[in-house]
């Protein structure tokens, strides 16, 4: 039996990163060799040197909603909402807290332009809610909402635009797909120029991905779902690196579970949208992808299983022994590796 204890690692907490760093290409780069085993230290814009000529990075796109929220009681009790899953126009799926307050049936208000009435509970012990708005319901979210930062950072985020990829175009996701957030413009103007490419899917980030395995047994984990898309373009530039042998280097674990979703057995894709809950950990056959760009993840946690399923859980578990031994910075606005 494959358990989840076999992913857990001892993480020292100064080594959990608090803050980003300026440039987002400063960062530490870990890049690792599948083939010799090698193990080499850079900063991230090294991946210039790395990536080859007809490469293909594949980025997720979504952008962070500031999904974070408060609301009022008619009798001014205070109640924390987080926006998990857009249902329709007016709908979410939302994390409440204090969750006693948060009856069925209340009504609940955020300021003069947005309030909200709770229509029942979810399996998870989350809120199905309905807003009342006039106007777009996305500005108004921009000017009420925060960056909904995981738990693990205490310290106050300055520049939110920090919590979001330079290349972040559609809003709705609960969580940043953190391996992105190393690239600047400049980066990437430098990467297509040496002839790599790049192509885009979308897959919105749920706060699902920092909840903790809590059975022992990882076979019996049920993945959260979150929403996909690929164009037809995006799945053309794909296809055609497929076509021509060309390695596809998946940005973020959020890029290799769409794509694996939509691969098929010969690792080609087509253009769609859905809901998916694939759930990678080893032994796992890889469709579509050759390269992986992630940052490091938390221990026992279903990311820290896909990479394990990308190399081995011996090889990973020994990277990230190796990355706390050299004080790599750990998680969202941590240090990047790099598995070729």
């Amino acid at each position: 039996m494959l358990k989840t204890s076999d992913f857990y690692y001892n993480l020292p907490e100064e080594l959990i990163a608090q803050t980003p760093v300026y440039p987002r290409d400063s960062s530490r780069l870990l890049f690792y060799n599948k083939q010799t085993k090698e193990i080499k230290n850079g900063i991230f814009s090294n991946v210039l040197d790395i990536l080859q000529k007809g490469d293909l990075l594949v980025v997720n796109n979504t952008r962070v909603l500031p999904a974070r929220m408060f609301a009022y009681t008619e009798h001014g009790g205070k109640i924390e909402i987080l926006l998990l899953k857009r249902l329709n126009l007016t709908d979410w799926e939302v994390m409440v807290k204090p969750g006693k307050k948060a009856k069925e049936g209340i009504k609940l208000t955020i300021n003069e332009e947005l309030s909200l009435t709770v229509l029942g509970r979810t399996e998870s012990g989350g809120r199905v809610v309905r807003f009342l708005y006039d106007g777009v319901f996305e500005d108004i979210i921009s000017r009420v909402g925060e960056m909904p930062l995981p738990p693990y950072i205490k310290e106050k985020l300055l520049d939110q635009e920090r919590y979001q990829t330079v290349y972040s175009k559609n809003l709705g996701s609960s969580a940043a797909p953190t391996a992105g957030l190393h690239f600047t413009s400049e980066l990437i103007n430098a990467l297509k120029q040496k002839g790599v490419e790049f192509a885009s899917v979308e897959l919105k980030v749920g706060l699902g991905t920092f909840r903790p395995v809590k059975v022992d047994d990882v076979t019996s984990h049920v993945m959260h779902s979150e929403w996909y898309e690929i164009t037809e373009e995006n799945a053309e530039i794909i296809n055609r690196a497929k076509r021509e042998n060309r390695r596809i280097i998946a940005v973020g674990t959020t890029s290799v579970r769409t794509l694996e979703t939509v691969a098929d057995v010969n690792g080609f894709v087509r253009a769609q949208s859905g809901d998916t809950n694939i759930f990678i950990y080893p032994p796992y056959k890889f469709k579509c992808v050759d390269g992986l760009i992630t940052n490091f993840h938390l221990p026992e946690s279903t990311l820290i299983m896909l990479v394990s399923a990308f190399t081995t859980k011996d090889e990973t578990l020994g990277l990230y022994e190796y990355a706390v031994e050299n004080k790599y910075r750990f998680f969202s606005f941590g240090d990047s590796m790099i598995i070729l």
